[in-house]
């Protein structure tokens, strides 16, 4: 695993530089790449982490001209002070040490214990999180900071490579963890966490992560409390966001507005969790350092590319919460959605945050507004196979009954602009299906003229080239040619090129999660989500949306366990496609 963080960890060669101007000081990480790896990832970042500055050359705490939402009037005054106070930012002496504070919002949360807690011992493990660092819980529940370490110990573990002194780490993390009651919309109480961080901070330059792992509708609360209660007075603070954003373009826009009546732009980090995945991340690294394919990266040589996401289970224990999202929100606006929007980006000015998501954002505003037509919608019923029964959706108690909330979609989606004119970009999603992946299929066009179309017979599907990046499970990337088989005769056959993760790497592959902390703590934002790139992706969906709910669109049943339904063969056949993995199931 500490390949994979050679990117992304300091080293000793230009630490004391990032030092002596008053950036949050990283001990170097141990790394067993070449040199030369460091020396390239130093040149795109030399500037860009740890300072004060935003990217675009404003204090952190000044608002930012990046910011596409209007800033709603605060409702009181305490709140236009507190930016006003902070606009300028607070100089700190530059004798201090930095410190770093992580506080995990909902500390008592699955996600903060199966994700988060784990994913920062992993970075301290690797040596990537700052030589002074805290971990503080919060959460409405009553327990003490040994009970928190209790919880937290239960879901950690050494898989880094196996190696020694796993305990001793997990003692010093867990020693560096604490916890502190309190509600999510109490002053008072972030107040007191306040009183909490500053003896841990004491004598040392203070910089603050918050990370929400909430439900949405206290996310305003907390941000109004940690701003004006327990933000950090000389050095930064940060907000890390999970989503749901909002339902729609009304809600997450609102949000916003709020949102920075308390924080500006720089200080805002929307999580999603997909984009910290290492195939997505390889993404743009397989496109732009590439000859083979970047040429062929347009409407002139691929046919149709197709996202897929599929689990295996259904809604079990989430029912209640999913059924006021549906799979359109929960995977498709966000998760798929941005995942299209790396692959059909333009070629950034450099890998600065702002210049990617600058190209990501065009990408968005040059979709065609989604059809109806172009839908398809889905939800799974009971169903048994193999002695084993298999409960339907609305079998589900914490589900309403007669719901119509999709728990699988399918769509084709169109950019208008001069590259990708006309190819049908198809996404797929859904729940209780026959297998677990995600995965992006291009599928090229057919070979003009094909001197062995007759090899092939009527079906020249068989015939077209494949790129397949495997997002899960087991990470791989192939390619899919066509070659003789060994023989007098001349037989064709369809073979992959493949690169299989776990063969070619020994080192475990990172989790999201690590990968995404450690780029909020660095400051660096090519992974998070804009303002800009929020409404965006919502004024895509949102008609979308209303039209299914209020035309009351019924959605086509399918067993548990299956491919989904039948309407979104047909709606591939329509834009001439096939689904590249009804026949690859590898």
């Amino acid at each position: 695993m500490a390949t994979h963080f050679t990117h992304y960890c300091l080293h000793s060669a230009w630490k004391n530089e990032l030092h002596a101007s008053k950036r949050l000081n990283l001990e170097p990480c141990t790394t067993y790449a070449s040199s030369w790896v460091t020396r390239i990832r130093s040149r795109f970042r030399q500037t860009k982490h740890f300072e004060l500055n935003s990217s675009n050359g404003h204090p952190l705490n000044a608002v930012s001209l990046q910011d596409d939402v209007p800033g709603k009037p605060p409702s009181n005054e305490q709140a236009v002070n507190h930016v006003q106070e902070h606009s300028s930012g607070a100089t700190a002496p530059e004798n201090l040490e930095p410190t770093l504070s992580i506080t995990v919002v909902g500390a008592s949360g699955d996600l903060a214990k199966k994700k988060i807690f784990p994913a920062l011992f992993a970075l301290y493990y690797e040596g990537c999180l700052p030589k002074n660092f805290t971990v503080f819980g919060y959460a409405r529940t009553k327990m003490n900071d040994e009970e928190l370490r209790e919880i937290i110990s239960r879901t950690l573990t050494c898989r880094i490579d196996k190696r020694e002194n796993c305990d001793d780490k997990m003692e010093q993390f867990l020693n560096r963890c604490f916890y502190h009651s309190g509600m999510y919309d109490s002053e008072d109480d972030f107040a007191a966490l306040d009183k909490k961080l500053k003896e841990k901070e004491a004598g040392k330059l203070p910089n603050r992560l918050f990370y929400l792992s909430i439900p949405p509708n206290v996310f305003v609360d907390v941000v109004r409390c940690a701003s004006l209660r327990a933000s950090s007075e000389t050095g930064w603070t940060r907000v890390i966001v999970e989503k749901p954003f909002g339902r729609d373009s009304e809600s997450s826009g609102e949000l916003t507005r709020c949102f920075k009546q308390y924080l500006t732009e720089d200080q805002i980090f929307r999580i999603d969790h997909y984009l910290g995945k290492e195939l997505v991340e390889n993404l743009s690294v397989l496109r732009f350092s590439n000859l083979v394919f970047e040429p062929l990266w347009s409407r002139n040589y691929i046919r149709n590319v197709q996202f897929i996401f599929s689990e295996d289970f259904g809604t079990e224990g989430r029912g209640g919460y999913f059924d006021n999202y549906g799979i359109i929100r929960d995977i498709m606006q966000n998760h798929l959605l941005q995942i299209l929007a790396l692959f059909a980006m333009e070629t950034p000015v450099s890998l600065d945050g702002e210049d990617i998501r600058n190209e990501k954002v065009k990408v968005l505003r040059s979709m065609r507004p989604i059809q109806l037509e172009n839908v398809i919608v889905g939800q799974y019923k009971g169903h048994s196979k193999g002695g084993k029964s298999y409960p339907g959706y609305t079998d589900d108690p914490t589900v309403p009954k007669g719901s119509l909330t999709p728990t699988f979609a399918a769509a084709a989606l169109f950019i208008d602009n001069a590259r990708w004119d006309g190819v049908p970009f198809l996404m797929k999603a859904g729940k209780a299906l026959h297998t677990k992946r995600a995965e992006i299929r291009v599928q090229f066009r057919h070979v003009p003229g094909n001197l062995y179309r007759k090899n092939f017979g009527t079906d020249l599907d068989k015939a077209t080239n494949e790129l397949v990046l495997r997002v899960q499970p087991d990470e791989a990337i192939y390619l899919k040619i066509n070659n003789k088989v060994p023989g007098l005769g001349m037989r064709l056959d369809r073979s992959d090129l493949n690169l299989l993760y776990r063969a070619r790497y020994t080192k475990e592959i990172p989790d999201a999660y690590e990968r995404l902390l450690l780029d909020a703590i660095e400051g660096e934002r090519r992974l998070f989500i804009r303002s800009d790139e929020l409404d965006s992706a919502w004024a895509l969906f949102t008609p979308l949306l209303k039209e299914l709910e209020v035309q009351k669109i019924a959605p086509e049943l399918y067993p548990y366990g299956s491919r989904g339904p039948v309407g979104a063969h047909y709606l591939a056949a329509k834009h001439n496609v096939r689904w590249g993995d009804l026949s690859d199931d590898s």
